[in-house]
């Protein structure tokens, strides 16, 4: 798939087989995902993998807040990424003692990257994705033991899709775009 194609395609999936994605697909995924960049390519984002149907219902009813839309999703999941970060270590420049303004900034955005890539290589391999927002991070950290040095960043429910919708309308690049 090319690069650019499979921005402009790629779509939140809500919608999945009754299926489960190889394990070696999604480490193949992961292990693309990893050449993401991070501050100072501090690589400080970590994927916990979910196939475990226990777990992913323990999400569904303690881990997305009772939002009944996310609570749907993960009711016919057959994969969850935990996808959470090492706290600490983003927006800071130890050898020249520099620390930006804002360093959870700087966590959030290396996070973000990293959710990103992995949607796109997920999609590029036939897997779709949906990223959820509205998360208990401390209960989903909870049911997956997550080191104590790490934070939830969001969960991203992954299988092989069962639609496609279509792409919502976009805002015309002069809305979104300025020249100084």
């Amino acid at each position: 798939m090319e690069l650019i194609e499979g921005i402009k395609d790629r779509r939140s999936i809500r919608k999945y087989k009754n299926e489960i994605v190889d394990r070696v697909l999604m480490k193949e995924i992961v292990e693309i995902t990893r050449y993401a960049p991070s501050w100072t390519n501090s690589q400080t984002s970590r994927f916990t993998l979910v196939d475990n149907p226990k777990v992913i219902s323990q999400f569904a009813d303690e881990g997305v807040k009772g939002f009944i839309y996310n609570m749907d999703t993960l009711k016919n999941a057959k994969g969850v990424a935990v996808l959470s970060f090492i706290e600490g270590q983003s927006g800071r420049l130890e050898k020249y003692n520099l620390v930006s303004e804002n360093p959870g900034k700087w966590e959030a955005i290396d996070a973000g990257i990293a959710c990103q890539t992995f949607c796109l290589v997920a999609h590029a391999k036939g897997v779709g994705t949906c990223i959820f927002g509205v998360i208990d991070e401390d209960k989903i950290a909870k049911a997956i033991n997550l080191p104590v040095e790490e934070k939830v960043a969001a969960l991203i429910v992954y299988g092989y899709p069962d639609d496609q919708p279509k792409a919502p309308r976009r805002k015309e690049v002069e809305e979104i775009l300025r020249w100084v």
